[in-house]
């Protein structure tokens, strides 16, 4: 089922995209489930390699308006990709240097079935959703983005994680040829990120294959990306090539290259300023010099009904 966002935090569709696309899409695919068919992604401008059949194609809810509207090209052009470049401008512009198909993904570490997995049959068992989520960066920046994708804890179930596999660990590929920025040592390559057994189990998490029910654009980290809505966006790894269950917390990138700034957890937090910046307030995209359009920022990202539980009587301080 669809994840129901409390109506103070929650979000609609025509929020996040043109209302006239919006609006021939909702009717496009309301008359395709009408007529008992599947919608086939080609017709979507989902990618070819996921064949999958549509009919249970589930649309975020519509919601009470609440956010500013993020304009689909500012989340396609201002992106953080290292692996594409530093700049914000630099993933779109080499974004044709990462080849995406085809894919697959290593499923590994402790669990009753590893192998390896191409990336349609991966995603193929489940029922594409799209949601509606906030994306807060740490640097202070925000967007609303239409992701599509399923959702991350049946995936993983699927694989029979056994009682040992008490994280998960996401690994980013690693090919300096198609991504540029692994040229560099900005970064400890490949890029990693983890979460908790029970963080990604969360309903919220969700594996990312679309965005405004188009194909993942390279630059946004295709073919396939995390979402955790509560979290930091670098939390949200991009081009996932690997993903192990495992004993210990993993050595996640920026935890690594600079743990006082970057904590494991990384959940949103106005409360915990960033040793540079203050995390009370943040930019929600698109802005201007003349409309920086500030609002303040939720704990939890907003989403503290669905996830504060997971963190009860930790120190958020501490563990940030």
């Amino acid at each position: 089922m669809l994840i129901k966002i409390p109506p103070r935090h929650a979000l609609r569709e025509s929020e996040v995209t043109d209302y006239s696309v919006y609006l021939q899409r909702r009717e496009f695919i309301k008359k395709s489930l009408a007529m008992g068919g599947g919608i086939g992604l080609a017709a979507t401008g989902l990618p070819a390699f996921a064949k999958l059949d549509l009919s249970g194609y589930r649309m975020a809810e519509d919601n009470p308006l609440m956010a500013e509207l993020t304009k689909e090209k500012s989340v396609n052009s201002y992106n953080n990709f290292y692996e594409l470049g530093t700049d914000k401008k630099d993933p779109k512009k080499n974004a044709s240097m990462l080849k995406t198909d085809p894919w697959s993904v290593s499923i590994e570490g402790e669990c009753e079935k590893p192998g390896v997995i191409a990336l349609e049959d991966l995603i193929r068992p489940q029922d594409l959703e799209e949601r509606i989520y906030r994306l807060r960066c740490v640097e202070a920046w925000s967007m609303v983005v239409p992701w599509m994708g399923v959702e991350l804890g049946p995936l993983l179930q699927r694989f029979q994680p056994t009682s040992k596999a008490k994280y998960v660990e996401f690994t980013t590929l690693h090919d300096p040829a198609s991504l540029p920025g692994q040229r560099f040592p900005v970064l400890d390559w490949p890029y990693v990120e983890g979460l908790r057994i029970d963080e990604a189990m969360n309903p919220l998490s969700m594996l990312v294959v679309g965005l405004y029910g188009k194909q993942l654009p390279n630059q946004n980290g295709a073919p396939l990306r995390l979402v955790v809505p509560w979290k930091y966006g670098f939390k949200s790894i991009k081009s996932i090539v690997k993903i192990e269950f495992t004993k210990r917390r993993p050595k996640t990138t920026w935890e690594m290259s600079n743990s006082r700034e970057y904590g494991f957890f990384a959940n949103v937090n106005p409360d915990v300023s960033h040793p540079r910046w203050s995390q009370a307030r943040e930019r929600r995209l698109p802005t201007s010099i003349f409309r920086q359009n500030y609002v303040d920022t939720l704990k939890f990202n907003g989403y503290g009904p669905q996830v504060a539980h997971l963190y009860q009587g930790m120190d958020l301080g501490r563990y940030f």
